[in-house]
């Protein structure tokens, strides 16, 4: 089916400029920097010692996650990703739920990643400088998707050199205990769930790669290739990275801290390694948060084509061929809510959201028939049932408000169709 053309009469199609280690890099970029740096703390907070068991559990709900989104996104490799899973295999209501879900998850995120440059860039005014950071990567996306790699490939390189260092300083320092490393020791069955539910925070940048479907060069190859691709260097690069961390700070002082890796170098005795660190955060945070407006800004588009959001915001760029429009909406919503949340909160709710989110995509990987490149039944199952109890094992606050904001969007939905349902 044909896409309604703009207002200027160009057809509202995305270019297909993207190829598998383009994709890779954004899933990276989305990634890592958003567990390493914002979510250790509180995951540590709520598992203590139990944190590697948080993480390797995100990871296997994260890995369902993903082997889902791949089938689903080389059968419909269009922008929106789950939105439009869950419209073409579950029903419009599913498929907008997922979609508001992502919109609202991810822009407590974009929020959460931007506060986390604050942090680390001038602490004292950490709002602010969020606010310039969201300003600066939306003037970056608009200039064009091709742009936004390229950045992005730039930051991955610089997070990735800074985690190394971190890792092999703690490692090898005299103040590495592996005695801290007594796994589970004082963690409960809750908090490790708790712990999971935060962490999976940080693995849910791969959706990057599907939402991004319209902009990928043979989408049936090169999703299902970057997807597994990127998942699996961000584990093995957050696995190496905890562990270090905790050797060094141990769970108490993880959870105690702001900034647990500048400190992770101060404790190891490498004070001259805390302002790069704290560069190399501000950095890594800038790439998660580019490729997050991403995310959001072609979901906005995808659900204001079928008007489930203002219609004008379903206009693609006659030269620079991106949602101008939507990225702008998107920019200024992220602007607004990062000069007046915290990043702990802010986590918390986006997991929420986007544990939901990914609850739909994989009901949707369910209903796959085997000539449809359906994954083995277990998958989505698992994925599904992990999604939910991750879910509802967050923190009470974030499980309250997470749900009266879907309800708020379930009941939009709902007044849209019975206000359409009256007219002649």
């Amino acid at each position: 089916m044909s896409k309604p053309p703009t207002a200027a009469g160009v057809p509202d199609e995305l270019r297909r400029r993207l190829g598998v280690p383009d994709a890779v890099v954004i899933g990276l970029g989305a990634m890592i920097g958003a567990g390493i740096f914002a979510a250790l703390a509180p995951a540590a907070d709520a598992a203590g010692s139990g944190l590697p068991l948080g993480l390797a559990l995100a990871a296997v709900v994260a890995y369902c996650n993903a082997t889902s989104s791949a089938r689903l996104a080389a059968r419909y490799p269009a922008s929106g990703g789950t939105y439009v899973y869950g419209r073409e295999r579950l029903g419009d209501f599913w498929g907008y739920l997922a979609g508001w879900a992502f919109v609202v998850g991810k822009t407590a995120s974009c929020a959460a990643m931007a506060l986390t440059v604050g942090s680390y860039v001038w602490p004292g005014q950490a709002h602010a400088v969020a606010v310039a950071a969201v300003v600066g990567l939306t003037a970056v996306n608009y200039a064009g998707v091709q742009k936004s790699a390229l950045v992005t490939r730039v930051i991955v390189t610089v997070v990735l050199a800074v985690l190394a260092a971190v890792a092999v300083t703690a490692l090898t320092s005299g103040q590495s205990d592996a005695a801290r490393l007594e796994v589970g020791s004082d963690a409960s069955v809750g908090g490790v769930l708790q712990a999971t539910g935060l962490l999976f925070f940080a693995f849910a940048g791969y959706a990057r790669i599907a939402t991004l479907g319209e902009e990928v060069r043979d989408p049936a190859r090169t999703i299902p290739k970057a997807i597994p691709l990127a998942l699996g260097i961000t584990l093995v690069v957050y696995a190496v990275v905890a562990v270090a961390v905790l050797t060094v700070l141990g769970p108490k002082g993880l959870a105690d801290t702001a900034l647990p890796l500048s400190d992770a170098a101060k404790a190891a005795g490498a004070d001259w390694l805390a302002p790069v660190v704290r560069g190399g955060a501000a950095v890594a945070a800038l790439g998660s948060l580019l490729a997050l407006v991403l995310g959001v800004s072609r979901t906005t588009l995808a659900m204001a084509r079928d008007r489930h959001l203002p219609h004008a915001l379903a206009v693609v760029h006659p030269r620079f061929k991106v949602p101008h429009r939507a990225e702008l909406a998107v920019g200024a919503v992220v602007a607004v809510v990062a000069a007046t949340v915290d990043v702990r909160g802010a986590i918390g709710f986006s997991s929420f959201g986007v544990l939901v989110y990914y609850a739909i995509a994989n009901a949707s990987a369910w209903t796959l028939g085997p000539d449809e490149g359906r994954p083995p039944r277990l998958i989505p199952a698992v994925g599904l049932a992990g999604c939910l109890v991750l879910a509802f094992a967050l923190p009470s606050t974030s499980v309250v408000s997470g749900a009266a904001v879907l309800a708020v969007g379930g009941a939009a939905y709902g007044l849209r169709r019975s206000i359409a349902a009256r007219r002649p």
